[in-house]
């Protein structure tokens, strides 16, 4: 995917960069292709392992580093090692998350709505707060977060996920005005439904207009480069207008 951005001689640490195809794996490339250097997490370490060594074929520095995103020290730990591996982190796109369970709620299991609320929004908050503090050092930064339109107009048996969501932008914008003062902007896309694999084969028969997932990639890049240099708290949807 051509590159409309430059990102050389920066740092982005992507999260959810586990499997292609996904939003964090397109994401992470986007970052790479414009010419910055990756710190690419995600639980697996198999998976981040590899596409690590995929970008690294493909003449972009990569850092694998895996784990388990709602643990303290893990989400530390992450930024850590942007910091050893490269000396800086410019910004973070904190793609972990989704979606685990399609479910009316009087049905649903506890669990259920702690996992949504764990990968979501505790991932977020985590890897954010490790990041902030290094950027507030420096001066500068940028963090992009992943909402969902599910955060604006809740959906039937996604409870969960919606309030997870939900969660995830109001943190976007408290943060960003904890933020602001040190050169440091925080903002969130808010997609719709995104045309990968996965979705493809398990919401297939949704009537829904679908997002490509290059004009996701585009608006993350969009919102961490100096082209929206004014912008900050903001919840941008990708979505085609769908509510």
């Amino acid at each position: 995917m051509p590159s409309r951005f430059d990102f050389t001689g920066q740092v982005a640490l992507v999260t959810g960069v586990g499997r292609v195809g996904q939003i964090g794996h397109a994401v992470a490339l986007g970052f790479g292709q414009a010419g910055a250097k990756l710190v690419v997490c995600d639980i697996s370490a198999v998976n981040v392992a590899a596409r690590a060594h995929e970008f690294v074929e493909q003449g972009i520095e990569a850092k694998a580093a895996a784990g388990d995103l709602t643990e303290p020290d893990v989400a530390q730990w992450a930024v850590e090692e942007a910091l050893q591996v490269y000396g800086r982190l410019d910004v973070v796109a904190n793609v972990a998350g989704g979606l685990t369970s399609i479910r009316p709620m009087m049905e649903a299991e506890t669990d259920s709505f702690d996992r949504e609320m764990a990968i979501n929004v505790k991932t977020t908050y985590l890897v954010s707060r490790a990041a902030a503090r290094v950027m507030v050092k420096q001066r500068r930064g940028t963090i992009v977060n992943f909402a969902s339109i599910a955060a604006f107009h809740g959906r039937a048996e996604m409870a969960a996920y919606s309030a997870a969501k939900a969660g995830v932008a109001a943190l976007t914008r408290s943060l960003a005005l904890e933020l602001r003062d040190y050169g440091v902007r925080v903002n969130a896309v808010a997609p719709g439904t995104v045309r990968t694999a996965e979705n493809l084969a398990t919401m297939g028969g949704v009537n829904a207009r679908w997002v490509d997932v290059a004009d996701i990639v585009h608006a993350v890049l969009f919102l961490a480069s100096d082209l929206s240099a004014g912008i900050t708290a903001h919840v941008l949807p990708v979505s085609h207008g769908e509510a």
